[in-house]
């Protein structure tokens, strides 16, 4: 059922036009600044309150619906219902634009665009950056999207779906990173104040969560790249800093492309950023995408003969 409803998902999403809006961004969003705003008061008690609410409801709405509709209809309309969940859930086309305009641009020598594509991307001052900057953060912001919108949604979704809770794991891991993201990203004068405590919890929570989708995601990258460059870079980073998982993921990305990323400051090992490491990037994601697909295949074959 798992692989059915991921591979299902894929394609329509994939399908999706790129001026489409998820259809479920704006209640998700709308959910979240209802609770922040009638339940922050700022005590660190009200912090974990508002979190569980945001985090936990939707996800329990999304269980609720699956085993009512197993109960009442059938495994088959449940598993359209996990589909249409994995279809809200999942988000490459939220970042794969943006990947392949500017990595474009950058082909065709036009690094003036490629700049302004970033900044547009990344909300960020691009104008000074060489190169090899420019390909170094379209790489990183790249697979921590990937990240965070397929290969860590893969690894929640199968992981309470193997315990009979349906596509609930999908929607409490992106909610989670979405609720970080709101308490965490700097405040303008429009937008509802969020407490310190809120924005302490949204992080202590968010770092729990993705704890082991960002270890699973970079020993995927380490088995369809250089596993051994992969692990010994993860390993060298995670010894110096200890319970960063984008860092992890990051460490194992370089060592399993051969490519520098990190803070230029910071010792690591691989060839300087190029226009030609986007596409080892490309395939690194892709490669990755299709192991999980083998896997879960062969975890429903397995459950079908047993």
């Amino acid at each position: 059922m798992s692989f059915i409803s991921i591979l299902l998902a894929l394609l329509i999403e994939q399908a999706r036009p790129l001026a489409q809006i998820n259809p479920v961004h704006n209640l998700v969003r709308n959910w979240v600044r209802w609770v922040m705003r009638n339940f922050d008061a700022g005590k660190p008690h009200h912090g974990w309150l508002v979190w569980s609410l945001s985090v936990l409801v939707p996800a329990l709405v999304v269980f609720a619906v699956h085993w009512l509709l197993v109960w009442s209809i059938g495994w088959a309309v449940a598993v359209l219902w996990s589909v249409a969940v994995l279809y809200a859930t999942l988000g490459f086309r939220q970042f794969s634009h943006h990947f392949t305009a500017i990595r474009d641009a950058l082909h065709a020598g036009n690094e003036e665009q490629a700049r302004e594509l970033l900044a547009k991307w990344m909300r960020m001052d691009a104008t000074a950056l060489p190169r090899s900057e420019i390909v170094r953060h379209v790489i990183e912001h790249s697979i921590l999207s990937a990240h965070r919108h397929v290969f860590g949604v893969f690894a929640w979704y199968s992981l309470l779906a193997a315990l009979g809770l349906g596509p609930a794991g999908a929607v409490f891991y992106r909610v989670a990173e979405y609720v970080n993201t709101v308490s965490n990203r700097p405040a303008s004068p429009l937008s509802q104040p969020v407490s310190p405590s809120m924005q302490a919890n949204s992080t202590q929570g968010w770092m729990a969560i993705d704890w082991l989708p960002a270890r699973i995601t970079a020993l995927s990258f380490a088995f369809v790249g250089s596993f051994e460059e992969a692990v010994d870079n993860w390993r060298q980073y995670a010894a110096s800093f200890p319970g960063d998982n984008d860092g992890v993921v990051l460490a194992a990305t370089a060592g399993a492309v051969n490519v520098k990323l990190g803070p230029q400051e910071r010792e690591s090992v691989g060839q300087t950023p190029e226009p030609m490491h986007l596409r080892a990037v490309v395939g690194l994601v892709w490669r990755t995408v299709v192991m999980w697909m083998v896997f879960l295949a062969l975890l429903s074959l397995a459950r079908l003969l047993g």
